[in-house]
């Protein structure tokens, strides 16, 4: 199975709520709309944190997975 693609890529982990969320505000504007944005992150919080943060702001999150501790995340950057 081929990894999915994506436009940019976001590092948070060892990082931990609130900062992947603070990180992420920023470098989501840094995507074009319609891009992808992956994040990786190693805090379980950001499992609830960053799909609110989808909802609340109009981003689509395309993908969430989660293996050996870390989470990674598919954003597509809204309008």
């Amino acid at each position: 199975m081929a990894a999915p693609e994506f436009d940019a890529e976001l590092d948070a982990r060892g990082l931990y709520c609130p900062e992947p969320v603070m990180m992420l505000h920023n470098r989501i504007n840094d995507v074009a709309p319609g891009r992808i944005l992956r994040v990786i992150a190693t805090d379980p919080s950001t499992t609830r944190d960053i799909r609110r943060f989808c909802q609340f702001l109009g981003h689509e999150l395309v993908n969430e997975t989660e293996q050996d501790g870390e989470f990674v995340y598919l954003i597509r950057r809204g309008e």
